[in-house]
């Protein structure tokens, strides 16, 4: 299986600025492509309407965000009916500052509202049941009042209080996920960007990386470069070195680095909402046979299943391509869910289609152009505490595929080799 000695992309990754003299994003153009294809998955999947309070399905609808603290409050929410525009629910003052700022939404669409703070406010306070009366009127003046009510995530008084309304609400996530899982040229250009960012960042890992610091100290190097460079949410870094490589912990530490250690690292970050999955892995100063053999592996199966990305494919083919659980050391594909792993990215870390032999042998999905996904790989060392892994992004395209994460990983990297 060849490799090219590195790897290119013809996916723009431009600058944050506008400039009159080059396109780049255009944010009205993806807000009506994500609000057509909300509306399409709602007609499809036969609701009447469409109320949600995942953070990334609110922004999906109405281009809106408050920030990364609202994103466990379940406080903000939003109703699109089938031919109806988005009406959002936002945390107090927010709502007047949309109608200030966020001028694609009606004003009067743009209203504060909450149902409780997860139980803080109890369910005897009326709240859901107001918001329940309310999506009810206006399904009625939509003419979907008989029709199932969608949600993809809520408390349960919320549901209870739809249901006294006499409103059938169903699962509304598949909806969702379904509208969001084949991108436009405009999310696939933020999904580069974002991409861009943590090239930069393994750079910096790549010389930081010395015996005497730790994996802590790399995740604050790494999460001050990307607010600097322009991310919006560093959800998550997994820094994972030494004998903390293999079983992966899926957490970093305090560990200090010391020479010989294989170390890998996971950025899990977003840019204008758009996230990265991006593994890479790094030798300190020197490797052993075990460590580059581990590497080789990991490489050899990413490189497998990278090779059979285009459209048409199904998922199943890609999942094949991986081993058994039991053929790196684990008891159940389930216990190994994660490691030789594909998943689709976009405002969600995790989106459509999520590949792995857990679900994809007998539940295939087809791959299609406009997809994006991570595939990911893992490989413990025949030391019993080393293990290599690497990540790649995916954009598949209509003759097959381009990796947007760019960073070398054709082979091991030794940092500050000795």
């Amino acid at each position: 299986m060849a490799r090219p000695e590195f790897t290119v992309t013809s996916v723009p990754s431009p600058g944050r600025m506008h400039v009159d003299w080059e396109e780049r994003v255009d944010f009205r153009r993806l807000h009506d492509y994500r609000l057509g294809r909300a509306r399409e998955a709602i007609a499809s999947a036969g609701l009447g309407a469409i109320l949600v309070f995942d953070m990334n399905n609110i922004r999906y609808l109405t281009s809106t965000t408050i920030g990364e603290w609202a994103r466990d409050k379940v406080a903000r929410y939003a109703l699109l009916t089938q031919t109806g525009e988005p009406i959002l629910w936002d945390f107090g003052s927010a709502a007047k500052a949309h109608r200030l700022h966020a001028p694609w939404l009606r004003p009067e669409n743009s209203r504060a509202g909450m149902t409780g703070l997860r139980g803080s406010v109890a369910p005897e306070a009326g709240l859901s049941d107001d918001v329940a009366r309310t999506v009810l009127e206006i399904m009625r003046e939509a003419g979907v009042a008989g029709d199932p009510l969608g949600i993809d995530i809520a408390e349960m008084p919320m549901i209870a209080a739809l249901e006294k309304c006499g409103i059938k609400a169903v699962d509304g996530q598949q909806a969702m996920l379904d509208a969001r899982q084949i991108k436009s040229q405009d999310e696939i250009i933020l999904l580069s960007m974002s991409a861009a960012l943590v090239d930069g960042v393994y750079q910096t890992i790549y010389e930081a990386l010395k015996p005497g610091i730790r994996e802590n100290e790399l995740v604050a190097i790494a999460n001050k470069q990307l607010y600097d460079m322009g991310s919006d949410d560093v959800e998550a870094i997994n820094a994972v070195s030494g004998e903390r490589c293999s079983p992966h912990p899926h957490v970093f530490s305090d560990r200090l680095i010391r020479p010989g250690d294989q170390a890998f690292f996971d950025i899990i970050q977003s840019y204008n909402g758009y996230r990265t999955c991006y593994y890479r892995t790094f030798n300190v100063g020197r490797a052993t046979q075990s460590q580059r053999d581990a590497y080789k592996k990991a490489r050899e199966w990413i490189d497998a299943a990278i090779d059979l990305v285009k459209p048409g494919v199904s998922t199943d083919t890609i999942a094949r391509a991986w081993p058994r659980s039991q053929d790196f050391g684990f008891d159940s594909e389930m216990e190994a869910f994660g490691l030789q792993f594909g998943h689709g990215l976009g405002l969600a870390l995790h989106e459509r289609p999520i590949i792995s032999r857990l679900n994809s042998l007998e539940h295939p999905v087809e791959i299609r152009e406009g997809m994006v996904f991570a595939l990911e790989t893992y490989c413990p060392a025949s030391d019993g505490h080393s293990a290599a892994r690497i990540e790649e992004e995916i954009v598949v395209t209509r003759s097959g595929h381009e990796v947007i994460t760019l960073f070398p990983a054709e082979n091991l990297v030794i940092a500050n080799a000795y």
